[in-house]
């Protein structure tokens, strides 16, 4: 069936004044403003209330921690004795509480009109091996398409790193389980619903072995690498101690210094650190409301384009974001972005919401999402104005940044409707919240 999305408000589209034709899955047809009604449709969604743009890619989240927001033993904290204090509470985890955390973290970045997310799980306490499993399951259920990243912790307390015993597994047990999960459900093809990745934790809870290993079979099987890095000082700190180098020449030592790879936060790199990541493509993940509620530093985002790193855009854990909305982190990019250049006009709507499309996708290894364009993926996020926060507004797509728009009225996924007047298909969401409240107290 071939669907017309008709004269919206305004599209993030070059030659699409009159909206967009969508045809198995994908967009067929831009219409141009000044172009007669198409002829040869069948449908035709009427979309004059509407604002419309591509669907925003969300390229680092912890979907789990969804379980333990505004947590009392964390909040006020940096990042070493927040981690510190959450391990523990999160070693609780079990099968059926992680999940209703990952139904409910989707549901929630389809309601902000994100359309793919990527999480990094790495979290494997006894009973739960199978996490990766439930995470695709789920996904599939509401129709998001998702990067599942393999994540991974082998180096614990007793050997010298952060996280508790109980929580990380053996190196053999890791890479066999990475295998498995990419030969059960990494599909590379266009148009691909679900994508794995892999993805030991950070410098202070893996081991170089470990960090090597995975390249290799990340090579094996063609698909993306993806770990925390440059996120704090204490983090480099830490990478020089335990194993004699910066986090950035652990990258190149082990084998993740390419285009295959991107990084989370990439906050505390040097200015040849950052030419170093630009010259061989690896992608950094802007996470600007965790950055801030950690008070973890800036992202030089600007630095990294013009260096050459794809820049994309996370929610990251909603333990340290609280939240699970790209159309908020869209917002907070701006603002911590002017904040540390200095400038208002250095950092604008536009640049986040590249972050969160474009830039995202690059990031993900994928040229068939990020854009309304023709042949691409109709993936498409369409919000409303009608809201008290967006009257007197004059320009539609900066007013869904700078007004904070939180919400998606429509969204589509592969050519299907996935909300419909802001509401998920097939999800009764009194339901969840019940249900996913009983879970989470037994995390307090």
């Amino acid at each position: 069936m071939r669907l017309w999305i008709k004269d919206p408000i305004a599209i993030l589209a070059e030659g699409a004044g009159r909206g967009v034709v969508v045809e198995n899955g994908a967009v067929a047809q831009l219409v141009p403003a000044a172009a007669p009604d198409p002829a040869d449709v069948d449908a035709i969604f009427d979309a004059s209330r509407h604002v419309v743009l591509p669907g925003l890619i969300n390229t680092h989240h912890h979907f789990y921690q969804t379980l333990t927001r505004a947590h009392l033993a964390a909040i006020n904290r940096e990042l070493f004795p927040w981690l510190q204090a959450l391990y523990p509470i999160w070693a609780r985890l079990d099968p059926d509480s992680f999940r209703v955390a990952v139904r409910l973290a989707l549901t929630e970045l389809l309601l902000s009109g994100c359309t793919t997310a990527a999480d990094h799980h790495y979290l494997f306490p006894r009973g739960l091996e199978r996490a990766i499993d439930i995470e695709v399951e789920e996904a599939r259920a509401l129709g998001i398409r998702v990067t599942v990243t393999r994540g991974s912790m082998n180096l614990s307390q007793k050997d010298g790193g952060l996280p508790p015993d109980s929580v990380v597994q053996e190196e053999d047990e890791i890479l066999a389980d990475s295998e498995r999960v990419l030969s059960l459900f990494h599909d590379a093809r266009p148009g691909s619903m679900t994508q794995v990745a892999l993805a030991p934790c950070s410098p202070f809870s893996v081991t170089r072995r470990l960090m090597t290993e995975s390249a290799k079979l990340a090579e094996r099987f063609g698909c993306r690498l993806h770990t925390h890095l440059g996120e704090t000082r204490d983090e480099d700190a830490f990478c020089v101690a335990t194993y004699g180098c910066r986090p950035v020449d652990l990258l190149e030592d082990t084998g993740w210094l390419s285009g295959r790879t991107w990084l989370a936060h990439g906050i505390h790199f040097d200015d040849g650190e950052l030419a170093r990541l630009g010259r061989h493509g690896v992608g950094v993940c802007h996470c600007a409301t965790s950055n801030a509620t950690l008070a973890s530093g800036f992202c030089r985002t600007l630095d990294l384009e013009a260096a050459g790193s794809p820049v994309g855009l996370g929610v990251d854990g909603s333990a340290s974001n609280d939240s699970s909305n790209m159309m908020e982190a869209v917002r907070h990019a701006v603002m911590v972005g002017r904040l540390h250049y200095g400038s208002a006009s250095r950092v604008t709507h536009l640049d986040a919401l590249r972050w969160a499309t474009t830039g995202s996708a690059r990031c993900l290894g994928r040229d068939d999402i990020g854009a309304i364009a023709p042949g691409m993926q109709a993936d498409l996020a369409l919000f409303t104005l009608n809201e008290l926060r967006f009257s007197g507004a004059h320009d539609p797509i900066a007013a869904l940044v700078l007004c904070g728009a939180h919400r998606a009225d429509r969204v589509m996924v592969a050519g299907q409707w996935r909300v419909i007047d802001a509401m998920p298909v097939g999800v009764d969401l009194a339901a969840l919240r019940a249900e996913h409240g009983r879970a989470a107290r037994r995390f307090g």
